[in-house]
């Protein structure tokens, strides 16, 4: 089975989501189906098959990040040491060639993506194409809109 890149950070949210969904969640739904069993017929009782198809969301999710973290091969930018390339978990700071703006992302895992918050998931075209690439370089990225062409000003492993 593949390993899956994961930051510190990535993996502790996980971590703290699985915590709280068997804690938390799973015996809330457990009541619940409880509760609605308690009704009487259950062929028609609409808070019965909520809870249970909550319950089956829940199970679905806990396997899910169950199997992530087996997985998970958690990297901590800050103990990276690549010679000033761009590699997962790092910080990169942008300059687009034709705007002149200043953008700053951080490679990380599908499940830790969130551009408004600058984490770009290392399958994205614009992480590919900075993979590898070295502070002065130059990235060009295929975008819905052409081609885009960004210099990279600096890169941190923090």
């Amino acid at each position: 089975m593949a390993t899956i890149p994961i930051t510190k950070r990535g993996a502790e949210k996980l971590k703290e989501e699985l915590h709280r969904l068997k804690t938390i969640d799973r015996p809330a739904v457990i009541n619940a189906i409880a509760e609605a069993r308690a009704q009487g017929d259950l062929s028609e009782n609409a808070e019965y098959d909520a809870a249970k198809d909550r319950q089956g969301f829940i199970e679905g999710r806990i396997a899910e990040i169950e199997s992530k973290l087996s997985t998970a091969q958690i990297i901590d930018p800050s103990a990276l040491n690549a010679g000033g390339k761009v590699v997962f978990g790092a910080t990169v700071e942008l300059e687009d060639e034709d705007s002149g703006s200043a953008v700053t992302y951080q490679i990380v895992g599908e499940d830790e993506a969130d551009l408004k918050e600058g984490l770009i998931n290392i399958g994205s075209p614009i992480a590919r194409a900075l993979i590898g690439k070295e502070e002065g370089d130059t990235a060009e990225v295929q975008a819905p809109g052409g081609t885009r062409r960004y210099e990279i000003v600096a890169v941190r492993y923090a």
